[in-house]
């Protein structure tokens, strides 16, 4: 049996109002409390960092970085771990700006990201241990060296590649997921992620980096035919 679902998708069902000068505006639909039996963080500083994301990411972006959140949270529940959830939502909450038009730029879009983020928190003088930890979460995420890291960071890749490649269903429950994806929908996710990303490196094509061993193995190493992370994305087990 699904739990209940809130009725509004975030970003999809905005609440009009009336400003001072009798002009509507838009304000987006409030977070839920939680989603598939996750607290959604609603401290000062994590609405803060919410109405970053969400002002410069597209909807389809910033729902994944909810999702992010959700999946690498029932990650953590499942393999027993303990953290922070006010550092790890703001790690998943801002761990893609790197991609997005306001703060891409040369450096790989995970650096540019923490960068970002790091700046934010300082400016709204959140702990120098708090900020650390989030940077290397955004930094770390799409490595696999954040998978040794302590949870506040490992959940992020965790929670993120759950969202782009497909979950381990021996650690979520499907109908936790279908929750998590009717609260926080994809919106085409696949084919705008991939889009996005190609345009940030034929921006800023210096940022395209990746591991030497992996230029050494395709020049040197007969048979060394690594899967496409673009074809990885469109295997992910997730209707569009």
């Amino acid at each position: 049996m699904w739990s209940v679902i809130p009725r509004f998708r975030w970003g999809l069902s905005p609440t009009p109002r009336r400003n001072g000068d009798s002009k509507i505006s838009v304000e987006p639909a409030p977070l839920p409390s939680s989603v598939a039996g996750i607290r959604l963080i609603d401290s000062d500083i994590a609405r803060r960092a919410t109405d970053l994301s969400r002002s410069c990411c597209a909807p389809y972006l910033f729902n994944h970085a909810v999702r992010t959140y959700l999946l690498g949270s029932l990650t953590g529940r499942a393999l027993g771990k303990r953290f922070d959830e006010e550092v790890f939502f703001l790690s998943c909450i801002l761990h893609d700006l790197g991609l997005t038009e306001r703060f891409q730029g040369d450096l790989p879009f995970e650096i540019q990201g923490a960068e970002a983020a790091k700046h934010f928190l300082s400016e709204n003088a959140y702990p120098k241990e708090g900020i650390e930890t989030v940077w290397d979460g955004i930094a770390m995420h799409a490595s696999a060296i954040g998978q040794f890291k302590r949870p506040e960071i490992a959940l992020v890749g965790e929670g993120a590649g759950a969202d782009v490649l497909g979950p381990d269903f021996s650690q979520i429950k499907k109908s936790n997921v279908d929750e998590i994806l009717r609260t926080f929908p994809r919106l085409g996710f696949k084919g705008a992620f991939v889009k996005t990303c190609a345009d940030v490196v034929r921006r800023h094509p210096r940022s395209a980096s990746r591991s030497f061993m992996r230029d050494i193995g395709e020049r040197y190493v007969d048979d060394f035919h690594p899967k496409n992370f673009c074809d990885l994305v469109m295997q992910a087990p997730f209707s569009e």
